[in-house]
């Protein structure tokens, strides 16, 4: 009995992860702490699976079968792509170590749609939802100011929840903000800070306790974690709850919309495509041109004159 079959048996007697094997690979993967996680997490649903359906010599169609089995559950695309993509790994590792062969090689994860999933925001929604978030407390000041640092800037919510009261920092004559982007390990590029968004800024840090250069820049009102780091998933719930109390509620509208408003707008304003690749930030300009193939759609008037012809 070879020694991959060995640990998923041990899984499938005693439902619990088999730490050595999984230690192992993710020394092999060499990732951040997040990537490792969700590998690691990604293995042990696999192995999970193995367990409740019994098989203990996975051959290449019980993968399919897992992957389908994803499908059906009703996980995203994007899930089911990053749990196919772990497993993939893990039984390329397998192979190379000479525990198990790779049944899970070429094997597809699910079919991805490049074309946008959230909505972005007109000019005066913005205008709309900010107007609604001003107010007199400090928490107030915190989400106004957040909200138009990241739809001005396009920021991630990873980005806001890393970033210091020393990231800000003066460039020649304009304000910046030093970022760590998603899948970096240093603050190496930087966002110009518009002046309204700076006197919002500078205003809500003026009433903090800790503005040190290593303090957040914005920082938890929560009891459980005043003055501490937010998270992005406590970011995410600010944008969507101010948006919600403007009257804009829709699934389409995240955090993620400020980022998506960011770069519509900046296009929408006769922006050069590879100056707004590099304010938006992506390793790929054809990341950009999935927005500008959208507008495009949006100015075709082909319904409209096809319209006015029958009516």
């Amino acid at each position: 009995m070879n020694e991959l079959t060995k640990k998923v048996n041990e899984v499938t007697t005693r439902r619990q992860q088999p730490a050595e094997l999984l230690a192992k690979f993710a020394l092999f993967i060499d990732g951040a702490p997040k990537t490792v996680q969700t590998y690691r997490r990604a293995v042990r649903q696999l192995f999970n699976y193995f367990s409740i359906k019994g098989i203990k010599e996975p051959k290449r169609e019980d993968i399919i079968a897992y992957r389908d089995d994803l499908k059906a559950a009703g996980l995203k695309p994007t899930t089911v792509q990053n749990y196919i993509t772990a497993v993939r790994l893990f039984f390329s590792w397998t192979e190379q170590e000479g525990y198990y062969p790779n049944v899970a090689e070429h094997i597809k994860g699910a079919k991805l749609d490049r074309a946008h999933k959230k909505d972005y925001l007109t000019t005066a929604q913005v205008q709309e939802i900010l107007k609604a978030t001003a107010g007199e407390t400090l928490k107030d000041e915190r989400d106004f100011a957040l909200l138009a640092l990241m739809v001005t800037g396009g920021l991630r919510t990873i980005e806001v929840s890393r970033a210091n009261v020393g990231d800000m920092r003066v460039l020649g004559n304009q304000t910046v903000l030093y970022i760590q982007g998603k899948g970096r390990e240093e603050k190496t590029e930087y966002i110009k800070i518009a002046p309204p968004v700076e006197k919002a800024i500078r205003a809500y840090l003026r009433r903090r306790q800790d503005t040190s250069d290593s303090a957040p820049l914005f920082a938890s009102t929560s009891n459980n974690n005043a003055g501490g780091r937010m998270t992005t998933r406590s970011i995410s719930a600010i944008a969507k709850s101010r948006m919600q109390a403007a009257g804009f509620d829709s699934e389409r509208l995240t955090a993620h919309s400020l980022r998506h408003t960011a770069v519509t707008l900046a296009l929408l304003a006769g922006r050069d495509i590879t100056e707004v690749q590099q304010f938006a930030r992506h390793s790929n300009i054809a990341t950009t041109m999935i927005y500008n193939h959208a507008l495009d759609q949006a100015k075709n008037r082909c319904s409209d004159a096809i319209s006015e012809a029958i009516f």
